[in-house]
């Protein structure tokens, strides 16, 4: 955990040759604080990237790293972009409101906004070398595909760690970017096979041109999503609330690595909401010390991530695989369609909006129906989640569950019948609120992946108890982007 905190440059070579690269391809760094308030990037390189595709390998793209894209994920957008779900939908009194993570560039999520955040430190710190170390990227799938992206434009050579199973379009994007497919490592299993991922990445480390940047355990995943992503859902509850009564109840995100929960932590301080933690029913971990595998693709578990700060953590919340699977028939094949504007009166525009909706973005929702209901909430309170990704990462599921679960018809009866039992039909089952004791459960956990496989000292492993460590880890980022600036002013 030591080095991630250089606080100088640690190699002045490695940090020079860095720069010289950067002087001659001119490429800028954007500094954390400009991705959390991108009103203050420069007019000068806003203007210039009214000509850049926002899917291209181009350096001003790390300049849209942020949750302020817009609806043509070119311009930017004062408030980000976000869903306000219908009662009609929901069935539950309370807003629950949708931040969409499909609106950032290159790969359509947010991860690229972590994966940002775990190099770029190491690469203005002289800790990562362009020219000799290739950045190692174990994931489910969006994070290594935003590291890739990342790597791709800094010049560095990279390499995703994913299971086999994942989505074929996670796949079909990798091949495209990365410079030999070689460098695409498929482990066994899928999303619940983390282990495998982390044995790839340890015969990796033998050779030491390779960093690993995992984000389970990389505390830059951490601080930048609470520093970015904590403002942005900020700004989304504000925009929501306009002046009125409406109160932020709490924060729901996948565990997934973890990173997005700090968010929640954010949250917490300025808005006073509690923080919900889901996964999925079929490998439940935090709700029981359980295992299994499931096919909410987005968060990778059996685990407890280094970087989930425990303590802070209020609720548990279980959904099946079913759910999210079923629900995105419903939301994305024309019979679903027909029937949510037929018989829900859902508006063209919302259902629309369903594209913006990948798997864990509605394993998300509906843990967030359940909390509704769980405490009973009224039209005066607000729960925050956000979409990670869009359905576009998961059509080849669509076939997938339909031949699986509904013999390849899905027609009005097969609407209705998810309908009822995802959503009308949500109740508070696998909800757990959290004591101090089931805080202590889960924390424990962590120790056997950490401790006695991964090799975290118990000294490193055990401060993470304190609220204070994880307060400490935001004064990181004046340091970086000091460190940036700097950088910036050499290249």
């Amino acid at each position: 955990m030591g080095n991630l905190f250089a606080t100088e440059v640690a190699d002045a070579d490695v940090h020079r040759r860095a720069t010289t690269r950067f002087r001659e391809a001119g490429i800028r760094l954007p500094k954390i604080a400009e991705l959390a308030r991108p009103e203050t990037i420069d007019t000068s390189v806003k203007k210039a990237l009214e000509a850049i595709d926002p899917d291209e390998a181009h350096p001003l793209n790390l300049f849209r790293v942020h949750w302020h894209n817009g609806a043509d994920r070119r311009q930017a957008a004062e408030t980000p972009l976000h869903l306000v779900l219908p009662q009609e939908l929901t069935g539950v009194r309370a807003k629950i409101v949708v931040a969409l993570g499909d609106r950032f560039p290159m790969i359509g999520a947010h991860k690229v906004l972590a994966a940002y955040g775990c190099l770029v430190p190491r690469l203005v710190t002289g800790q990562f070398d362009l020219e000799n170390q290739r950045a190692v990227w174990p994931s489910t799938g969006n994070y290594c595909r935003g590291g890739v992206a990342i790597s791709t434009i800094l010049g560095a050579r990279s390499v995703a760690v994913l299971p086999e199973g994942m989505s074929r379009e996670r796949f079909s994007w990798l091949e495209k970017w990365v410079a030999d497919r070689r460098d695409i490592v498929r482990t066994p299993g899928s999303e619940s096979n983390l282990k495998e991922i982390y044995d790839a990445c340890h015969e990796l480390a033998k050779d030491k041109r390779n960093v690993i940047l995992n984000q389970f355990s990389e505390f830059g995943n951490y601080i930048t999503h609470r520093a970015v992503t904590g403002p942005a859902l900020e700004r989304v509850f504000n925009a929501v609330q306009a002046g009125g009564r409406l109160k932020a109840r709490a924060f729901v995100a996948a565990s997934g690595s973890s990173g997005t929960l700090a968010a929640g932590d954010h949250l917490k301080e300025k808005l006073g909401c509690q923080i919900a933690v889901v996964e999925a029913t079929e490998c439940p971990t935090l709700l029981n010390n359980g295992y299994g595998e499931h096919n909410i693709q987005g968060i990778g578990d059996k685990h407890v991530p280094l970087i989930h700060n425990v303590f802070n953590t209020d609720y548990v919340i279980g959904v099946s695989e079913r759910a999210p699977d079923s629900l995105n028939l419903l939301f994305n094949l024309p019979a679903g369609r027909d029937y949510l504007a037929k018989r829900k009166k859902l508006t063209a525009e919302t259902i629309e909006a369903f594209s913006h909706l990948g798997l864990s973005s509605i394993a998300n929702i509906v843990a967030a129906i359940k909390l509704a209901r769980y405490l009973d909430l009224g039209p005066d309170d607000a729960i925050l989640t956000v979409a990670t990704d869009g359905a576009a990462m998961y059509e080849s599921q669509l076939s997938k569950v339909l031949d699986a679960s509904f013999d390849g018809a899905f027609d009005a009866l097969s609407a209705a019948e998810v309908f009822g039992e995802h959503l009308a039909g949500a109740g508070t089952d696998a909800l757990l609120e959290l004591s101090r004791v089931e805080r202590e459960r889960i924390f424990n956990l962590g120790y056997y992946t950490w401790v006695e496989q991964q090799g975290v000292s118990l000294e490193d492993f055990a401060r993470r108890r304190d609220p204070a460590f994880w307060d400490g880890l935001m004064a990181m980022v004046p340091v970086w982007d000091r460190l940036i600036e700097e950088f910036n002013a050499a290249a």
